[in-house]
């Protein structure tokens, strides 16, 4: 009786773990097609580097929407150019004079900080499009950038820092807190740009897993009603289906105790009783296991042939996915498996690993 419900755990678990699969590959795809990674990380140091449009509204997304359906598509993309080249090899200081500026005797000139910092980084770039593809700047790399352009500037650290207040950059706040805290320590301040990047880092990548789970949660309701994946009835159906296996093992071993249960198996399987070979009929069922058949209820289903026959055949079942679709029975198996399939694939697999008894690579 263990061995039953270990198997209907297994199925359930590697059915989840099949649909959440095909949720993170069109997640994953919608993301790369659409370069969302890279237009959210670019759009944060338009922020930090030269503050928001206009020194105003703010270049981060703040509402879902916004984030895949205005971010993607906007005339306004926040990734610089794509640049071929290597990084120029000499730097040129900013083109700022603080005390004029502050003194307001010359206008302030236009500085793109953020494309300024591109250059530094345009070597780990790959060509796919018009922009940049960086979507992730390690720390290391983006405190080494920093130091180049600090190394422009004839007063060093002071000299830029200066410039960036002059020009309302508030990116110089937070280089002047950690130039502070590295008590003008050149190597400190290194490492407190690294551990301060590091922590922005974390907190963006927290804010853009906050939107995507919309995005999954979107994607798991949609396929679960595509494949018209009822948790609750294909459990039912694994049960049965593992009993029936049972009792069909239980008479060749030579018992006899589920010979009354198979007969009324039979009877519910097969076509008409005493029309279809007894031996066929279980041999269809063998090879025929339920779950092969997670997807027979979908809008579109696949019926792989026997050996020798002609290839896969597709069916439309339209009416009776239709049907399912509105029966209100069919609704809590609906919502379990939407709920299941927001913990993701990483999750299902452990849990499989941990039934079967699969090993890591570590283990």
């Amino acid at each position: 009786m263990i061995s039953v419900y270990v198997d209907l755990a297994i199925g359930l678990v590697l059915a989840f773990l099949l649909l959440s699969l095909l949720v993170s590959g069109l997640n994953e795809a919608v993301v790369r097609l659409l370069g969302i990674r890279s237009k959210f990380l670019w759009a944060y140091l338009r922020d930090t580097f030269d503050g928001g449009p206009g020194k105003g509204r703010s270049w981060i997304p703040s509402r879902i929407i916004d984030v895949f359906a205005k971010l993607p598509f906007s005339s306004q993309d926040p990734r610089p150019r794509h640049a071929p080249d290597p990084a120029p090899s000499v730097v040129e200081p900013m083109p700022v004079d603080p005390s004029a500026v502050l003194a307001e005797e010359a206008p302030v000139p236009p500085v793109d900080m953020t494309e300024r910092l591109y250059e530094r980084l345009q070597e780990i770039d790959h060509p796919k499009g018009a922009r940049t593809s960086i979507s992730n700047i390690p720390p290391e790399r983006f405190s080494g950038a920093l130091l180049e352009l600090v190394a422009a500037e004839e007063g060093g650290i002071e000299s830029l820092i200066a410039k960036l207040e002059a020009i309302r950059s508030p990116l110089a706040g937070h280089l002047r807190g950690v130039w502070e805290g590295a008590q003008r320590d050149m190597g400190k301040f290194r490492k407190g740009v690294e551990d301060w990047f590091d922590g922005e880092m974390q907190r963006l990548s927290t804010l853009y897993r906050r939107y995507v789970k919309w995005v999954v949660f979107a994607l798991a309701l949609a396929l679960t009603l595509l494949f018209s994946m009822d948790s609750l009835e294909y459990g039912k159906t694994l049960l049965r289906d593992n009993a029936y296996r049972a009792a069909v093992a239980a008479i060749a071993s030579g018992g006899g105790d589920g010979t009354a249960e198979l007969k009324d198996s039979l009877k519910d399987k097969c076509a008409v009783a005493g029309s279809v070979e007894p031996y066929s009929c279980v041999t269809e069922v063998f090879s025929s296991p339920a779950l092969v058949k997670i997807f027979d209820h979908a809008v579109m289903s696949v019926t792989i042939p026997a050996e020798g026959a002609d290839g896969p055949s597709f069916s439309f079942n339209a009416g009776s996915w239709w049907n399912r679709l509105i029966t209100p029975g069919h609704w809590p198996g609906y919502l379990v498996t939407v709920v299941a399939l927001l913990f993701g694939a990483s999750f299902w697999w452990d849990i499989l690993r941990r039934l079967t008894g699969i090993r890591g690579k570590n283990s």
